[in-house]
């Protein structure tokens, strides 16, 4: 792999949390890579909504599926821009790993029971993930991956959470949003590549469930232009073709603007090293045209998908549960595995404990422990 200057070096790591000896046949990015896709929380991904509950339909995307979507993406933008694959496929790959079940409703349901106990971040949940809650290796807690990986799975993080990290590991992960800096260029382009796939993959999604149409989504322009061409180019083409071929040239319109923009950003800021990289602004991004017709597509995607009536209604319900087993583990805490009910700090155990859970675990121990069916699991 012929690195540019600015990419992640493995070589130049600033390496693990708890020094290990370097892997024989692998880079450090590699090894990151391999322990996520191996780890208990990658596997839960599979059962964990997207948009749509797990029960709802076995072709709609799950976290898991979500995540190898932007591993794709971010390698394919990666590699002509000289970044390190390898590490954006392992932050790609774990960077849902602490999304509670039932998706965004799940997510501020746990915050909002957690408000008087310092809230729920789910970025900062992932990190919970790789560093202490997975339970693998006899010599430390969680993963132990490199700082870069770790850097690029904490995409968001409050002041006060940031500071409370930088007390614990002084010039770590947090230190970058106190002084706000930037992480990595392959950290910026997973979050990229993040907007990317779900933008894509939410149309798709969002038609095969019926609750948006094609021609909806055709009036807007940035999905509605490649609609229009692959139809000038394949008269004969309607139904679910035709919207694969649209998602498809979109989604390449998407990546090569990606490149190109950041390839001039980057051209014009010339950092001369990884580092050098983080103290400038942000330099992976859409050109401008882009980015305004991406918003356009999100703005959509929000009021016509994520707030249709029939969405709304069944992650109602979720949050109800989320919120009724919080109540439940918080009172009688050894309802949960005894190495969560053992813990002291009880309230921050609940809630690693339920963004643990896959939705239909969720909604089983919910039925166990009230007798109520508030969702088929």
């Amino acid at each position: 792999m012929t690195l540019a200057p600015y990419a992640s070096d493995p070589e130049d790591t600033r390496g693990r949390r708890h020094p290990e000896p370097p892997p024989p046949t692998r880079t450090e990015y590699q090894r990151d890579r391999d322990r996520i896709v191996h780890s208990t929380a990658f596997r839960r991904l599979v059962y964990k909504t997207q948009v749509f509950l797990n029960h709802e339909g076995d072709l709609f995307r799950t976290r898991l599926t979500h995540s190898i979507e932007v591993a794709q993406l971010a390698r394919s933008i990666a590699r002509p821009l000289g970044l390190n694959e390898d590490l954006v496929e392992a932050i790609a790959l774990a960077h849902d790993l602490g999304h509670t079940p039932f998706g965004h409703a799940g997510q501020d349901a746990l915050n909002e029971c957690m408000a008087a106990h310092g809230g729920f971040e789910h970025n900062l949940q992932s990190l919970r993930v790789v560093d202490r809650l997975e339970e693998r290796y006899p010599e430390f807690d969680g993963l132990n991956l490199c700082f870069e990986t770790r850097e690029g799975i904490l995409k968001h993080c409050s002041l006060a959470n940031a500071q409370r990290l930088e007390q614990g590991e002084p010039g770590g992960v947090g230190r970058r949003f106190i002084e706000r800096t930037q992480p990595s260029l392959e950290a910026q382009l997973c979050n990229l590549a993040d907007e990317i796939a779900y933008n894509a993959h939410d149309i798709d999604d969002g038609v095969r469930s019926g609750l948006i149409t094609l021609e909806q989504v055709a009036e807007v322009p940035l999905f509605g232009g490649h609609c229009a061409q692959a139809r000038a180019d394949h008269p004969q083409l309607q139904g679910r073709r035709l919207l694969y071929e649209a998602i498809r040239r979109m989604l390449s319109a998407m990546v090569y603007d990606a490149i190109a923009a950041t390839r001039e950003r980057i051209d014009a800021a010339r950092p001369a090293s990884a580092d050098a990289a983080r103290r400038l602004g942000p330099l992976v991004c859409f050109s401008e045209g882009l980015r305004a017709q991406a918003a356009e597509l999100k703005h959509f995607l929000f009021h016509n998908l994520y707030r249709h009536p029939r969405v709304t209604e069944t992650t109602g319900r979720a949050q109800e549960v989320v919120r009724e087993l919080f109540a439940l583990y918080l009172r009688e805490p050894q309802e949960m595995q005894a190495g969560f009910a053992a813990r002291g700090d009880t309230p921050r155990a609940v809630a690693d404990y339920i963004a643990g859970m896959t939705d239909r675990y969720a909604l089983r121990e919910h039925e166990r422990l009230t007798g109520r069916r508030l969702l088929a699991s």
